[in-house]
C-alpha cells in the first residue's frame, strides 16, 4: 500500500533543502558553456615586408694621366689627384704645390692600366723622368 500522508507533508528543512538542489540544478543545467573550458586561439599576425629595392652598382673604372713634372696622377674616372706627400699616397680633389691650370700645360701620359698608381709608379719615374717631353709616339693627352 502507498502511503500518500509521506509525500505531502512536509517541513521546514526539507523544503530550504529542496529549493537549495532545485537552484543548483537549473543553474548548472541551463547552459553547457559555464561548465566547459573555453579556449580562444587569436589568428596569426603576418606582416610582409616591404620589397627592397636595390640601385644598380655603378662600376667606375680608373683612368689614370700622370704628370711627370710633378709626379701627379689623375683619375679622370673620379675626377681626383693622386700623388706621394711625405711617403704617403693623397687621393683629393685639386692638385697640390700646383694650380690645375699649369698641371693641365705641363707635359701628360694617359695610363694603360686601371688599378692603383703606387703599384706603378716606380716604373712610370723610370719611363717618365721629371724633365720628360712628350711627342707623338707617347699617346700625350690632356684631360
Amino acid at each position: 500500500m502507498i502511503n500518500k500522508k509521506h509525500f505531502t507533508k512536509t517541513n521546514k528543512f526539507g523544503f530550504v533543502l529542496g529549493a537549495v538542489l532545485l537552484a543548483a540544478l537549473t543553474n548548472g543545467a541551463g547552459s553547457a558553456d559555464g561548465q566547459g573550458l573555453r579556449i580562444t586561439v587569436a589568428p596569426p599576425v603576418v606582416v610582409v615586408a616591404p620589397p627592397v629595392v636595390v640601385a644598380p652598382t655603378v662600376v667606375v673604372q680608373d683612368d689614370y694621366v700622370y704628370y711627370p713634372n710633378y709626379g701627379m696622377y689623375y683619375n679622370r674616372g673620379r675626377n681626383q689627384y693622386v700623388y706621394l706627400n711625405n711617403g704617403a699616397w693623397v687621393t683629393a680633389p685639386a692638385p697640390y704645390g700646383v694650380t690645375a691650370d699649369v698641371l693641365l700645360a705641363s707635359p701628360s701620359v694617359h695610363m694603360d692600366w686601371h688599378d692603383s698608381p703606387e703599384k706603378h709608379h716606380a716604373d712610370m719615374v723610370k719611363r717618365y723622368p721629371k724633365n720628360w717631353k712628350s711627342g707623338p709616339a707617347d699617346g700625350d693627352r690632356k684631360h
